[in-house]
């Protein structure tokens, strides 16, 4: 396949519907499933994806079994069209806001240690400038959050980038997010006025999901301990979830200060005195750079930042 070095050729190759059949096989695997999707006869389909590749250069599957994978070159190129995708969506809502004469609708994503407070106020203060807007709130860990934001589906992210970031993105730093080790009320250490790491192994334990940036902290302490990771883990995002299990049990969980806090200021835990040695990087607002912000976002990002927006932080 002949590699095409400018752009302009591209877009006047390239469907909406070539798009939408690259993340529909990425999705299935197959190209019978994905053409079924898309209400056309398979051959239909291997003829369109023929001339995608074509278009760009590269063959972007390779066959596994009966199903197809995509390459490294498919990967790089269903990122790009996931956010295309997302794009086109945000577009569509803008306008549909615009035909229905409302004030939009605004899909947030949000860590959980930023939930209570600094997302909570923003909120409070945007409604009263907006009182007609519809905002969708996520609560996730920050490297699903980014996927979704990648993808199209939320707006802005208050959440951290993870490593490796490229520059399709812009952060804006909010603050710093200390941790707190939680037990029960009734724990067997809940009494305890010291604690070592190593008195913490003999129960179970709860944790984020592998791969976000909490989890990746407390990888990082239990093995400046030299102590493997706990056996039959409860692995969650949810602090209520969380928060429940440790009032049930002997569990230990390690969860924001400020939503520990809260919980034991109602008697509903403990904060054990541990220190977590490693720390969390600064959490922040995220946003895509390489999509516009309808007015209601930039206010606000504004109100979340408790002014008028300052110059990002380009990442």
């Amino acid at each position: 396949m002949a590699h095409r070095d400018s752009p302009f050729p591209l877009l006047n190759r390239l469907r909406m519907r070539q798009v939408a059949l690259l993340l529909a096989i990425e999705s299935h695997g197959t190209l019978r499933a994905a053409a079924a999707e898309l209400g056309m006869t398979q051959p239909a389909a291997t003829k369109m994806l023929h001339e995608l590749e074509n278009a760009l250069g590269h063959p972007l599957f390779g066959r596994v079994g009966r199903g197809l994978k995509v390459n490294a070159a498919g990967a790089c190129v269903t990122q790009y069209f996931r956010g295309m995708r997302g794009g086109l969506e945000a577009m569509h809502r803008e306008l549909d806001a615009l035909h229905l004469g409302s004030a939009g609708k605004l899909f947030i994503g949000s860590i959980m240690a930023a939930a209570p407070e600094v997302l909570s106020d923003a909120l409070v203060r945007l409604k009263a400038q907006y009182p007609l807007l519809t905002v969708e709130i996520a609560v996730d860990t920050s490297n699903r959050l980014m996927e979704r934001l990648r993808e199209g589906s939320l707006d802005a992210v208050i959440g951290r980038m993870p490593n490796g970031s490229g520059g399709d993105c812009r952060f804006r730093p909010l603050g710093e997010e200390a941790l707190s080790v939680i037990v029960s009320t009734d724990h067997p250490l809940a009494r305890r006025t010291r604690l070592r790491f190593e008195e913490l192994q003999g129960y179970p334990w709860i944790l984020q999901p592998a791969g976000s940036p909490m989890r990746d902290v407390l990888e990082q302490e239990f093995a400046v301990h030299h102590q493997p990771l706990p056996r039959g883990l409860i692995e969650t995002a949810s602090i209520l979830t969380t928060t429940n299990l440790i009032a049930r049990s002997d569990m230990v969980a390690v969860i924001p200060a400020s939503i520990a806090t809260r919980y034991e200021r109602h008697g509903l835990l403990r904060v054990l005195p541990y220190s977590v040695r490693n720390r969390l990087a600064a959490y922040g607002s995220v946003v895509r750079s390489d999509r516009p912000a309808p007015a209601a976002l930039e206010h606000f990002l504004a109100l979340l930042h408790d002014g008028p927006p300052d110059p990002v932080v380009g990442l």
